[in-house]
């Protein structure tokens, strides 16, 4: 009967609203779907890629090959996959995400992070959310990483480490600054609240967020994981900025 119950107001809550793309206002067969029309559009990142880094190489390599960037100056962290590249429809979603409230995209984008993600989630301890500066979260109203987060681990994947990482100091945006200067950017700006050390030590760890760039920003909180005794440190995000070539 509870089933029967559960499709029967589905079945309403779809003729009241029916169900439209994430991208646009085209139906589809089901919420949190892409029509055919904006699937094309999302460049999807799989192999080959790095085998730390995780940036997608143009032609086939061997799996345990690494990109130019990690062998010249190697990440804190122990490996880093995307789901997907920034531009598009991916682009539009999380710019609503992230500035429009629309907090109900976030199921969604996390279950492309969990297909992208399952070599990093498997064995993980915990999730820790990169952390908003606390004037930047008071404006926005919410931490966009912690909902993805929050969503992974209802997708099945591990608990949520909330509030483990502290932003230190309010960093300027990052949009026009080179790798060199993101990295003096966030130097020093995380630290592991003295009060969670604890569940840190001698974890495992995956850090979420929801686009890496240069990746400064997560090998600065993978550093001041590491520091506080965190065994191995992950990361996952949604998007990755991608420049015309890949890797080399």
């Amino acid at each position: 009967m509870r089933k029967g119950a559960g499709a029967a107001g589905r079945f309403l809550l779809d003729f009241l609203l029916p169900p439209v793309c994430l991208g646009c206002d085209q139906g589809v067969d089901a919420p949190g779907l892409l029509c055919a029309a904006c699937w094309p559009q999302v460049a999807f990142i799989g192999a080959p890629h790095c085998a730390c880094c995780g940036l997608p190489f143009e032609l086939p390599v061997p799996a345990e090959t690494r990109c130019g960037a990690c062998i010249a100056h190697p990440p804190a962290f122990a490996r880093a996959r995307s789901a997907v590249r920034y531009g598009g429809p991916i682009r539009d979603l999380l710019l609503r995400f992230k500035h429009a409230d629309r907090l109900d995209l976030a199921p969604a984008l996390a279950r492309l992070m969990a297909q992208a993600g399952r070599d990093c989630l498997d064995g993980a301890d915990y999730l820790v959310p990169v952390p908003l500066h606390w004037r930047r979260r008071l404006f926005r109203r919410y931490n966009q990483s912690a909902e993805l987060a929050r969503c992974l681990a209802r997708a099945g994947g591990p608990p949520v480490l909330a509030d483990v990482l502290a932003r230190r100091r309010a960093t300027p945006a990052q949009g026009r600054l080179g790798r060199i200067g993101r990295l003096r950017n966030v130097a020093g700006a995380f630290a592991v609240k003295p009060a969670r050390r604890g569940p840190v030590a001698g974890a495992h760890l995956v850090l979420v967020d929801d686009v890496m760039t240069t990746g400064a920003t997560v090998d600065a909180c993978c550093r001041a994981l590491l520091a506080a005794g965190a065994a191995r440190v992950d990361v996952l995000t949604l998007a990755r900025v991608i420049h015309d070539g890949g890797g080399a």
